[in-house]
């Protein structure tokens, strides 16, 4: 994303997401994961959906990237057994995001890997975590947040 948009969905509507412009809001944390509607990523938009509350609570926002093309993701932005509309996922189709990002996944380099970011407001990246398993990146996305906060970062 960088300086660029790109065109995101939440809860089914479609509209163009600027990371600069959410920056100014506070820490994001922009997360790729390899396609929407299959196992682990749904599992992972489940759980960041759950946290929502807590990120919002840390002056956060959450953002997902996907290389789906955008009305694969109207419907996965709005199921409510994933996203639940709850937070923005961004279609990247080219992988010109997932590739200035170094989110790849090796194994099938036109899909992300599932890899989270922690960005602080201005813009430096104070967190990195990549793993298969959707199951800790909340927890470590959370923490990472609350380190920097505790720092009497805003």
């Amino acid at each position: 994303m960088g300086h660029r948009v790109s065109q995101a969905s939440q809860a089914g509507k479609p509209f163009t997401f600027s990371l600069k412009a959410q920056l100014k809001k506070g820490p994001v944390v922009l997360y790729f994961y390899p396609a929407a509607f299959t196992s682990g990523c749904n599992i992972e938009a489940h759980d960041f959906a759950e946290a929502t509350d807590q990120y919002k609570a840390l002056g956060a926002t959450v953002i997902g990237v996907s290389h789906d093309g955008i009305e694969q993701l109207n419907k996965f932005s709005a199921d409510t057994r994933y996203c639940s509309g709850k937070f923005p996922v961004a279609a990247d189709p080219t992988g010109a995001v997932i590739k200035s990002y170094d989110a790849v996944l090796p194994i099938k380099p036109e899909y992300a890997n599932r890899t989270s970011y922690v960005i602080a407001p201005n813009g430096t990246i104070l967190y990195e975590y990549t793993a298969l398993d959707p199951t800790k990146h909340v927890e470590n996305t959370m923490a990472a947040l609350k380190a920097w906060k505790a720092k009497g970062k805003s």
